[in-house]
C-alpha cells in the first residue's frame, strides 16, 4: 500500500512537471513549420529593434534597481536617521502596485499635457519649457526601476540584517571607514543575496507586458501579442516566444555558472549593535532620498489614482465592477489553492523519494516562474487547440454534429497556466516549512498508530500552516496582478480588473483606468498586510 501511494506521488509530481515542460516543448516545436512570410517582415523591420529594446531595458532596470535597492537597504538597516523605522516597511509598499498601473499613472502625470508639465509651464511662463520625455527608453526604465526595486531591497536588507552592525565595527577596527567598509566588506558579503534579487528583477523585466505596452515600447512580449491578435499568426507568436525563452534560459544558465562558489555562512544572526549615526546633513539627505523614492514609487501614483477614481466614480462605477472584482478574486483564490496543493505534492514527493530523478522533476516543475506569461499562454493554447479539434472531430464522427469548443476559452486553461507560472512562488515557502519537520516526527506518528494520510492531516499540515499561508497569499497577489495570461487566455466576456485596466489604457483613458487600478491595489494590500502581520508575530 505504501509503495502504491509513493508511486502515486511520483506520478502526480511528474504530471505537474509536464505542465511546464509541454508548453516549452510546444513553443520550440513551432520552428518545424515556420511562418515564412511573416518572418521575412520580422527579420527586415522588427527583430533588430526587439533585440535592442530588450537589451537596453534589461540592462537599465538591473542597474537602476541595483543602485536604488541596495542603497535603501543599507540606509534603513545600518544607519540611524529620522523616519528610518517608517521607511523600513513603507518602502515595501510599491509591491502592491502592478508595473502597468505605475506606468499609466506616470504617463498621465508627466506627459506634456499632464498636471506636472502644465503646472511647470504655468509657473515659469515658458510655453516650450524643456522636460524629460516620459514616453522614452529612459522613461520606461525609470518606471520599471521604481516598480521592481523592492525585490532587491527586501532580499538585500535581509542580508545586511544577517551581517549585523558588529561586522562593520570589526571592519573599522581593521582601519576601514564607513564608505570603505561598505564597499570592501558589507557589499561583497551580500553579493549572493543581491544577485538573487537582480535575477528576479531581470525575469520580471523580460516578462513584463503591461508597462511596455502602455509606453509603446516594443519588446518580445508585445510582439508576441501583436503576432497573435493583430497578424492572427499563432506560429509566428510561438516562434517569437521561443526566442524570448532562449534569452531567459541563457540568462538562467549564466547566473548559475557565474554564481560565486564561495560560501557565506553566519553562525547566527548578526548582533544589532549600534547603528551608524549620520551627521545632520547626511541624515537629512537620507530622509529626503528615502522620501523621494517612496513618493515617486507609491505615494504620488496612489494619490493620483485616488483623485482620478473620485472624478470618474459617479458615472463609471456600475455593476460591471462587481463582475470585474468577482472574476479577479475567483481566479486568484482558485489559482492560489491549486498552486499550493501542487507545491505540497512536489514537496512530499521529494521528502519520500529524495533521489536525483525526483529532484530533477521538481526543478523542471518550478522553472515556470522564469517563463514569461506570454510564452506560457502561447505554449498552452497550441496543444489545447489541437486537443479541442480532435474532440470536435470525434464528436462529429460519433454523434454527427459539431460539439463546439470544449476546452479553449475556459477558466480551466487559465488556471493551468497560473499553476505553471507561479508554482515556484508557492513551492519555496512550503519547502522551507517542510525542512523544519524532522524525519523522526514521522516515525513517532507511525509509532502511535497513525497512517500516512492521518500523519499528513494531524501532524504535518498544522506544522506547515505558516508556509502554506505564505504560499497562498503570494500566489493570490501574483495572479491578481498577472496580465498577459489573463488577457490572452480568458473566456469571452470574463474580464478582470487587470483586463479592464489594459482596455482603458490602450485607449488613453487614464482616468477611467484609475478606478479598476485602485480596486486592484486595495485588494492586493490586504493580503500583503496579513503577510507582514504574520511575519511580525513569528
Amino acid at each position: 500500500m505504501a509503495g502504491s501511494r509513493l508511486d502515486g506521488l511520483r506520478a502526480a509530481a511528474t504530471a505537474i512537471a509536464l505542465l511546464v515542460a509541454i508548453p516549452v516543448a510546444v513553443v520550440f516545436s513551432s520552428w518545424l513549420a515556420p511562418a515564412t512570410d511573416i518572418w521575412r517582415h520580422f527579420a527586415a523591420y522588427v527583430l533588430g529593434d526587439l533585440l535592442r529594446n530588450t537589451f537596453w531595458l534589461a540592462l537599465g532596470v538591473c542597474l537602476g534597481t541595483l543602485l536604488v535597492g541596495v542603497s535603501l537597504a543599507w540606509l534603513t538597516t545600518m544607519c540611524e536617521f529620522p523616519g528610518r523605522r517608517v521607511f523600513a516597511w513603507a518602502l515595501m509598499l510599491p509591491l502592491a502596485l502592478p508595473t502597468y498601473v505605475l506606468a499609466f499613472v506616470s504617463r498621465g502625470l508627466f506627459d506634456y499635457t499632464g498636471p506636472v508639465q502644465t503646472a511647470l509651464r504655468s509657473w515659469s511662463g515658458a510655453a516650450d519649457l524643456w522636460f524629460p520625455r516620459i514616453q522614452s527608453t529612459g522613461g520606461v526604465i525609470t518606471v520599471l526601476t521604481l516598480a521592481l526595486y523592492p525585490y532587491v531591497y527586501l532580499i538585500t536588507r535581509n542580508a545586511f540584517r544577517t551581517q549585523g552592525v558588529r561586522m562593520m565595527e570589526v571592519a573599522q577596527s581593521l582601519g576601514h571607514g564607513h564608505v570603505s567598509g561598505f564597499f570592501r566588506v558589507a557589499l561583497p558579503m551580500a553579493r549572493p543575496w543581491i544577485a538573487g534579487g537582480l535575477a528576479l528583477v531581470l525575469m520580471e523585466t523580460l516578462a513584463d507586458f503591461g508597462a511596455v505596452a502602455i509606453f509603446n515600447y516594443d519588446t518580445f512580449t508585445t510582439a508576441i501579442y501583436k503576432a497573435w491578435y493583430s497578424l492572427f499568426s499563432l506560429p509566428a507568436a510561438a516562434q517569437l516566444a521561443s526566442m524570448l525563452l532562449l534569452i531567459v534560459l541563457a540568462l538562467v544558465l549564466t547566473e548559475a555558472v557565474l554564481r560565486p562558489r564561495r560560501r557565506y555562512h553566519t553562525a547566527r544572526p548578526g548582533a544589532p549593535g549600534r547603528r551608524i549615526v549620520l551627521s545632520r546633513r547626511l541624515a537629512a539627505f537620507a530622509f529626503f532620498y528615502c522620501a523621494a523614492i517612496l513618493a515617486l514609487a507609491f505615494v504620488l501614483p496612489m494619490g493620483q489614482l485616488l483623485l482620478w477614481a473620485y472624478e470618474v466614480l459617479p458615472h463609471d462605477l456600475d455593476g460591471r465592477y462587481l463582475d470585474f472584482l468577482g472574476h479577479t478574486l475567483t481566479l486568484a483564490l482558485a489559482a492560489a489553492a491549486l498552486t499550493a496543493a501542487a507545491a505540497l505534492i512536489l514537496v512530499y514527493a521529494v521528502r519520500h523519494n529524495s533521489g536525483g530523478a525526483m529532484r530533477a522533476v521538481t526543478r523542471i516543475a518550478t522553472l515556470g516562474y522564469a517563463v514569461p506569461g506570454a510564452v506560457l499562454a502561447v505554449g498552452i493554447f497550441i496543444p489545447v487547440a489541437w486537443l479541442d479539434n480532435q474532440l470536435i472531430l470525434m464528436a462529429r464522427g460519433l454523434f454527427a454534429r459539431d460539439a463546439g469548443l470544449l476546452i479553449q476559452g475556459t477558466i480551466l486553461i487559465m488556471l493551468l497556466a497560473y499553476v505553471s507560472r507561479f508554482l515556484a512562488v508557492a513551492h519555496n515557502p512550503i519547502e522551507a516549512a517542510m525542512h523544519r519537520v524532522a524525519p523522526h516526527i514521522d516515525e513517532a506518528a507511525r509509532g502511535l498508530g497513525l497512517g500516512r494520510l492521518a500523519t499528513v492531516w494531524r501532524v504535518h499540515l498544522p506544522m506547515l500552516r505558516g508556509g502554506l499561508f505564505t504560499a497562498v497569499i503570494l500566489v493570490f497577489v501574483e495572479v491578481m496582478k498577472e496580465m498577459p495570461i489573463t488577457l490572452m487566455l480568458r473566456p469571452f466576456g470574463w474580464d478582470t480588473l487587470a483586463v479592464r485596466i489594459f482596455e482603458m489604457t490602450s485607449e488613453g483613458e487614464w482616468r477611467r483606468a484609475a478606478l479598476p487600478a485602485v480596486a486592484l491595489v486595495l485588494a492586493g494590500l490586504i493580503p500583503i498586510a496579513l503577510l507582514l502581520r504574520r511575519a511580525d508575530k513569528t
